[in-house]
């Protein structure tokens, strides 16, 4: 059985009151995390290095053309002309020795100026908000984070948040059963409404893990804001203190779109943390690189495969590793 959370504490570190569990690793998720970033790997890394070993130097022409194949692996203009220009102030010292070492440095500088990428669980119990367009994963990712918190032992609720779609609300029935977690729904009705029972029910049976799905319609953008944002004030009144992330889940294939969706949710739900799926069918990882740059959030969460276990808590220092 797939170990999801384990607590583990550093020998030089003193157990800290609200540290959350950690993802175990092992030899199958760990190969399972290399297969979903090779795409990823060989546009961001390969490209950019094989420039550079086939230029033999650092002029004008060299950087642009390292800048353009940044940009087309979904790093973004932005944190791609970042990277380009700390290069160009550093050219006189850079050489195919250290090339790739420099290239390192400045994915964790950036991924490290986030606040983290340890999902933020406590004693008690743990409200988990899901936002995110239709389509991007939302459902997948409440069964598989369900059935994962199930295997610990963890007592789980779901809210039903996407009550405009019926469908919405049969596949995540589906998902609760199949983890084994207990499910709020009223099919068509308000979505704040379904949330506050859910709320009332975590706290009066004692649950651990409350995770709350909602609609992304974002072609219909002002109601979608003004329901978010209807949910979150009822979060806040009902459950003050109890939010423990307000997540965005995004398909990483969307690459640059992805950040214009953090945008928008953020504007509704100040969000906290990103989870990525379908990174493992997609060269677009760098995604993850430009939303901690440009949004200075952390990929907390990241889909390694379809089983229920193939999700994991994401380690910057790992995701680089296997990038290069």
């Amino acid at each position: 059985m797939f170990d999801f959370f384990k607590k583990i504490i550093n020998k030089d570190e003193k157990p800290q009151e609200n540290s959350s569990p950690e993802i175990s690793s092992n030899e199958t998720s760990d190969e399972n995390l290399q297969e979903t970033i090779e795409k990823t790997g060989q546009s961001l890394v390969g490209n950019f290095l094989n420039i550079f070993n086939q230029a033999k130097k650092i002029d004008d022409d060299t950087l642009d053309e390292m800048e353009e194949t940044l940009i087309k692996a979904d790093l973004g203009v932005s944190t791609s002309a970042f990277i380009i220009d700390n290069l160009r102030d550093k050219k006189s010292s850079i050489t195919e020795d250290n090339i790739r070492d420099f290239l390192k440095e400045q994915f964790m500088d950036i991924l490290n100026q986030t606040t983290g990428s340890r999902l933020n669980l406590k004693d008690g119990l743990n409200i988990i908000l899901i936002t995110g367009v239709n389509g991007a994963g939302k459902t997948t990712l409440i069964g598989k984070l369900a059935y994962n918190f199930k295997n610990i032992g963890k007592r789980v609720l779901i809210a039903a948040g996407d009550t405009f779609r019926a469908a919405a609300e049969e596949q995540l029935d589906i998902w609760s059963k199949r983890a084994g977690a207990d499910i709020v729904r009223n099919d068509g009705a308000d979505p704040a409404s379904v949330v506050f029972d859910a709320i009332k029910k975590a706290k009066n049976e004692n649950y651990d893990i409350l995770l709350i799905d909602t609609a992304g319609r974002l072609q219909n953008k002002f109601n979608l804001m003004e329901e978010l944002r209807k949910i979150k004030r009822v979060i806040d009144k009902e459950a003050d203190g109890l939010l423990s992330e307000s997540m965005l889940v995004i398909d990483a294939t969307t690459g640059q779109n992805a950040l214009q969706q953090a945008k928008v949710f953020s504007e509704a739900v100040d969000l906290t943390s990103v989870a990525l799926t379908k990174l493992d069918g997609t060269s677009k990882g760098a995604i993850v690189v430009a939303i901690a740059k440009e949004m200075k959030l952390p990929v907390k969460l990241v889909g390694v495969g379809e089983k229920m276990e193939d999700i994991r808590e994401f380690s910057p220092q790992e995701f680089i590793e296997e990038l290069f």
